[in-house]
């Protein structure tokens, strides 16, 4: 196969990097060579901030309905290239291309909330006193930046992207060095669609674009997701330089099954949601809590059953590779630790790799611990690893959920209405679920963890109305116009009454 040369996205061209500088990206399935993505520095940075600065004046003085208008033709073009979309995600990504596919439509969600932002985005206005009108509008912040994880290429790019487009900015993305390709297709659509020069572009690189964007003074918010590590410094830079950021980072997020649940259902989703895109996933299961009840045996079984019955590959229901050695070797040695803290290795996915031979392939694990301060319990893994714990009561289950220091999502497992109520009523999670066990909101609902947890720094959510809010300012307006043709008093005008808290124009 031919490698792909990844390069730069600005003003509407594809453009090398200065320094000429670029680096492997390679398939997770076999290691092999897929593209040389560019590796960019300042200089990059500031001609595609020039660029994006100049297209701002005519981009945020179009109407929001024009803008929308380009989005419409962008969501109609993504469902006519989801395919060719799909199969990048596979090759770069290693999921299956049902999760692919899976993606790019949840992505075009996005979109399609995005088109309908004229109907939701309009300001206020209120009468507030005798003469004195009050209202507000949105208007646009101006150039904004989006950094994006390897786990969803199409996607978390379009959590934000759409929306903040169509408030009227315009946007920098630096995808994924370990996923690239995807996006580079994303941006020949943007232009097709009609996407203006300068309203969209690409910076690719590592570290050094990331600082370069962070810190220039015309980039006025940020976006981030991944690791919380790498959330809380962008956060924490960010609030340095007064800027708007939000920044999502990982999770542990907990499953509790309930004596009344239903056994195969639960099975099945539970076994989805953990080893569904192998694992790397922010709203991924990663530890099931049992109760005491008559089922537990039967589900462990029967979930057990289900993970070891999933194949390596990129077919309907087969799981594909993590997405790199380091990863590999991480997950790898969490299921060590386990072993170490005396815990029973329910399945262990480690033969994979001898069955593929190559380093990124691991299967399904589930793993019954007899500890819950495990460290496999305890940290995100970022793989297809599942941690059991018995609890001996609700209040168990609750204080292990409450006690981790990440709040992406939890959920419980039951079919009893008071049961689940109580239980959404304990967790400390910013995405609850019952019966389900990845609980992303759907549009127009936000997506975004717990305030003053690991899973969250900075402002807002990043999708829906959240994203609506973070992508504007709102600007108040206080008036208040003289009668020319009659000289009624103030007075007579607020109905004889008095208005002591208006004080326009007194002292």
């Amino acid at each position: 196969t031919m490698v792909q040369v990844v390069d730069n996205y600005i003003d509407g061209a594809f453009v090398p990097p200065v320094g000429n500088e670029y680096m492997d990206v390679q398939n997770p399935a076999d290691g092999s060579l897929i593209a040389k993505v560019a590796l960019s520095g300042a200089q990059d940075v500031e001609t595609a901030i020039q660029s994006a600065s100049t297209a701002l004046k005519g981009w945020s003085k179009m109407t929001m309905k024009a803008r929308v208008g380009i989005m419409l033709k962008f969501h109609s073009l993504i469902n006519e290239n989801a395919k060719a979309l799909a199969e990048l995600i596979v090759l770069e990504n290693g999921k299956n291309f049902n999760e692919a596919m899976a993606e790019v439509a949840k992505g075009n969600e996005t979109v399609e909330y995005s088109c309908s932002l004229p109907q939701l985005a309009q300001g206020r206005t209120l009468q507030v006193s005798g003469q004195v009108h009050c209202r507000d509008s949105r208007v646009p912040l101006g150039v904004v930046a989006s950094i994006v994880p390897f786990n969803f290429p199409f996607m978390v790019p379009m959590w934000t992207v759409p929306i903040a487009l169509v408030m009227g900015n315009c946007v920098i993305l630096k995808p994924s060095e370990k996923v690239p390709m995807t996006m580079n297709l994303v941006a020949s659509i943007m232009k097709q669609a009609g996407v203006p020069d300068g309203v969209f572009t690409m910076v690719q690189g590592t570290k050094d674009s990331v600082q370069a964007i962070m810190e220039h003074d015309a980039v006025k918010a940020v976006t981030f997701v991944g690791s919380s590590p790498i959330a809380k410094l962008v956060a924490t830079k960010c609030r340095g330089l007064n800027k708007r950021c939000t920044a999502l980072g990982g999770a542990k997020n907990h499953l509790v099954a309930l004596e009344d649940c239903e056994v195969e259902g639960a099975a099945s989703d539970i076994c989805v949601s953990f080893a569904g895109c192998a694992g790397q996933r922010c709203m991924a299961a990663s530890v099931l809590l049992l109760v005491p009840g008559s089922h537990q045996e039967e589900l462990v079984s029967k979930l057990v059953a289900k993970a070891s019955a999933i194949k390596p590959g990129s077919g309907p229901g087969e799981m594909g590779p993590v997405i790199d050695g380091a990863s590999y070797a991480k997950i790898i040695s969490y299921i060590q630790a386990a072993e170490k803290d005396g815990a029973k290795l329910l399945l262990d996915g480690r033969p994979w790799k001898e069955t593929r031979g190559k380093d990124n392939w691991i299967g399904p694990t589930v793993i019954m611990h007899s500890s819950p301060k495990d460290k496999t319990m305890c940290e995100e893994v970022f793989g297809p690893v599942l941690s059991i714990y018995a609890c001996k009561t609700w209040e168990e289950a609750i204080e292990i959920e409450n006690s981790n220091p990440f709040g992406n999502a939890a959920c419980v497992y039951t079919t009893n209405g008071a049961n689940a109520d109580w239980f959404l009523g304990q967790f400390q999670a910013g995405m609850l679920g019952v019966n389900i066990g990845i609980p992303v909101p759907r549009e127009p609902f936000s997506f975004g963890g717990l305030y003053g947890t690991q899973s969250k720094y900075g402002d807002m959510d990043i999708t829906g109305d959240g994203g609506m809010e973070f992508f504007s300012n709102r600007i108040k307006v206080t008036s208040k116009w003289p009668l020319q043709r009659t000289k009624r008093s103030a007075e007579e005008m607020s109905n004889g009454k008095t208005d002591h808290a208006n004080f326009a124009g007194s002292m």
